[in-house]
């Protein structure tokens, strides 16, 4: 399986396809006619960044808008990890290699950098799916250990709504799910009455914007990021986790 579909990019201000100039950025007015394409390019967690920025990857916007920071601050390799909670081919990404992600952080020898992305609402059934799941995870971050919010993490993806699917999970799903991985009565309340959306949102912006700088505009999920550059090969077993952590051994 590749990494992620990846878009045609979109076409130049000659083509018939353009830029709508009141749409989002994953929204394509057919040229000459009332034809509106919302674009296949968000579908399975990939979307065209229209607004390039050819400047380099900044590190601290990176760290400070992580959803959480894991590891050593001594580990020898860092990486920043970028997912939306309704991508599913983020779920294969997290069954294939979560276990060894946990393993080199808890044998210090990696750090990451986990970045909640948010473009995916829209394919919630509630319209807002992403962004609530980001708010838990942040709640989740800033109240609790690492190990309760890998668990969390991991059982996000586990309980995954489907996209396009006609139900998703609510505030209180998500509390519920974060109390059986162990957090606290406060940090349900938190998510019950998602309390870190809007900071979620935000961090997600910022986030995005770094990722389309690493990646010249495409804005995929999943996404790992080593020194500010794209890493190959995420989907296809964890040998890319081996040669990363191997080149800095």
């Amino acid at each position: 399986m590749s990494d992620k579909r990846k878009p045609t990019p979109p076409k130049s201000a000659t083509s018939k396809y353009q830029p709508s100039a009141t749409s989002s950025r994953t929204t394509y007015v057919l040229a000459g006619a009332a034809v509106i394409i919302v674009a296949a390019l968000v579908i399975g967690g990939v979307i065209w960044n229209t607004q390039r920025d050819s400047g380099g990857v900044d590190d601290a916007v990176l760290s400070e808008n992580a959803a959480l920071i894991i590891g050593a601050p001594a580990a020898p390799q860092t990486i920043d990890v970028f997912e939306d909670f309704m991508c599913p081919v983020c779920r294969e990404f997290e069954q294939q290699s979560g276990a060894s992600i946990t393993k080199a952080i808890n044998d210090g020898t990696l750090r990451v950098r986990y970045h909640m992305l948010t473009f995916l609402d829209e394919q919630s059934s509630s319209g807002d799916y992403s962004s609530r799941a980001a708010g838990a995870a942040q709640c989740v971050g800033s109240g609790e250990d690492k190990e309760v919010f890998l668990k969390f993490h991991s059982a996000l993806f586990a309980d995954q709504p489907s996209e396009g699917g006609s139900s998703d999970l609510s505030n209180a799903d998500l509390a519920r799910i974060a109390g059986e991985q162990g957090a606290s009565d406060a940090t349900q309340k938190c998510i019950a009455d998602g309390a870190k959306v809007d900071e979620a949102k935000q961090a997600a912006e910022q986030s995005q914007t770094q990722l389309a700088k690493a990646t010249g505009g495409q804005v995929g999920t999943p996404t790992v990021l080593s020194g500010g550059q794209p890493v190959d090969g995420i989907m296809s077993g964890t040998g890319w986790l081996d040669q990363l952590l191997a080149d800095k051994g």
